[in-house]
């Protein structure tokens, strides 16, 4: 699908990878490549995305701005640290954004994206302001307490999983995070404070988020399989 804006995109990779021992997922080989690789070949070259900021952890930035020399990622405008909070990291991320109208927030762990869903999201955001890629979900999901024990059944009717790219008319973005506060988890919940809709739509089951060392046997057999 082509998109109707071209989009700046956001690679937000500046997490501390708690539960991978220590390990920076981000630079973890997967297929041969590191798993931000695969990340920033997708957006490189995705047609409807003109620019990258890739925000980094601190320690990791010079490692970051090496891969782009490397791997001549034209489209990296700037690698960047984060801050403490993954809000943070976005906010920075925005600071050294050119002249997008349209910005793709995607998570630098999830090396499974392409392009479909990232031109998908931003067609979305151009027609509704806020676009955020999700899936339905399919098992059953029970509210538990403290001590372990179910409180209630869920019904699934209605819950989605949300996923990145999260898409966003830039300005929308912007005014989001300069008058909304407290944490949040993801970028659209920002928006959703503003007041404005946000547009859900159909991602990937492969979209993957790297979170533990058996997710990365999986993100493998996916790109494998391509």
């Amino acid at each position: 699908m082509a998109s109707i804006l071209r989009a700046g995109a956001i690679i937000v990779a500046a997490g501390d990878s708690r539960r991978m021992a220590g390990t920076n997922k981000v630079f973890v080989p997967v297929a041969g490549k590191p798993v931000l690789s695969w990340v920033l070949e997708t957006f490189q070259s995705c047609p409807g995305i003109a620019e990258i900021v890739m925000v980094l952890a601190g320690e990791s930035v010079s490692r970051g701005r090496q891969l782009v020399l490397d791997n001549r990622w034209t489209k990296v405008s700037n690698v960047c640290p984060g801050g403490p909070r993954r809000q943070d990291s976005v906010r920075e991320g925005l600071r050294h954004l050119g002249d997008c109208p349209i910005v793709a927030v995607h998570d630098g762990a999830r090396p499974c994206v392409t392009s479909d869903v990232i031109e998908r999201g931003i067609a979305g955001a151009a027609v509704f302001g806020a676009a955020i890629a999700a899936v339905p979900a399919t098992d059953t999901v029970k509210r538990v307490s403290r001590e372990g024990e179910v409180i209630e059944t869920i019904p699934r009717n209605g819950l989605w999983l949300v996923q990145t790219p999260q898409v966003f008319l830039t300005d929308l973005l912007r005014k989001s995070y300069e008058n909304v506060s407290g944490d949040v988890t993801d970028d659209a919940a920002l928006v959703e404070r503003l007041g404005h809709k946000v547009k859900v739509y159909m991602g990937s089951y492969e979209n993957i988020k790297i979170t533990a060392p058996e997710d990365l046997v999986i993100a493998e057999a996916i790109i494998k399989s391509r």
